[in-house]
């Protein structure tokens, strides 16, 4: 991955949302035996987050689900500049389920609809003029993201997806060029949420975990091959990070999942590795 700053700073206007966690059975992510879709793995089942609350949000809960006012967010983007993530203690992702009657329709409307939204932001400064956002213009990335934060709060609540929160251009001299789409859900959707937006025997979102913020005084052991703390550190569990003196951080990021709709093959369409390490 060349530089993984820009996939995760445009998730700051969106996906951390400050949600109270409810404390919720595991029979309540599973689906019911009407349902067709299958029960989770166990593996999959400790990753699952609780039900979303049905709440409203004020201007403040607005700030923060920005990431205004969470002091993580800058330094999460910062430590994975220029770094590669890799599948490890930092990063989860929902596993392929069993095909399920209907997926495959559901997803292809989904890439149909990724299409018909990007297609008239083939010149990007169409998608500047309808109010999509740069975000790190300056810094050189592998995939810009141009960011709609109305569409980023509609992420918060409802799925349309007509409505992706990001658009992915790759640049080139002066230009961009218009390669994808990220769609978003909140870092406390369920898996069976996150099925229900795009089909998990399909697609793979992620998220990314276990972030320890160093104290004032050990930002400097953030970087490196001998990185402790943040996204690319050693500490990974919350003990751990107490006992560094660092305020540890369970998911730094929502969920997200790139889909390139310009692509003919379906493992391309939905790569996964494109999505993981920004290549």
């Amino acid at each position: 991955m060349s530089r993984r700053i820009l996939a995760l700073a445009s998730l700051i206007l969106f996906a951390l949302f400050p949600l109270c966690a409810q404390e919720q059975k595991l029979a309540d992510d599973v689906p019911s035996t009407s349902s067709a879709a299958p029960a989770p793995s166990p593996a999959e089942s400790t990753d699952m987050p609780p039900e979303m609350p049905k709440m409203k949000m004020n201007a403040s809960d607005m700030r923060n689900m920005a990431g205004m006012n969470n002091d993580g967010t800058a330094h999460a983007m910062l430590s994975m500049e220029g770094r590669q993530m890799s599948m490890g203690p930092h990063m989860k992702m929902t596993t392929l389920r069993d095909l399920k009657p209907g997926d495959q329709e559901k997803a292809d409307q989904v890439v149909a609809a990724a299409r018909k939204a990007a297609e008239k932001y083939t010149d990007y400064k169409i998608a500047l003029a309808d109010g999509y956002k740069i975000f790190l213009p300056n810094l050189p990335q592998k995939q810009y993201h141009f960011t709609n934060y109305r569409y980023a709060f509609e992420a918060a609540f409802n799925f349309n997806a007509e409505h992706p929160t990001s658009l992915l251009y790759e640049k080139h001299g002066d230009d961009y060029k218009l390669i994808g789409v990220m769609y978003t859900a909140p870092k406390n959707a369920n898996w069976n949420e996150l099925d229900q937006r795009i089909p998990l025997s399909i697609a793979q979102w992620h998220a990314h975990i276990n972030m320890c913020l160093p104290p004032s005084d050990r930002k400097n052991e953030a970087w490196g091959p001998s990185a402790k703390f943040g996204l690319m550190g050693s500490i990974t569990t919350k003990s751990d990070c107490d006992l560094a003196g660092g305020k540890f951080m369970p998911q730094i990021f929502g969920w997200m999942v790139h889909v390139y709709p310009f692509e003919q093959k379906a493992e391309d369409i939905w790569s996964v590795e494109r999505q993981a390490h920004m290549d």
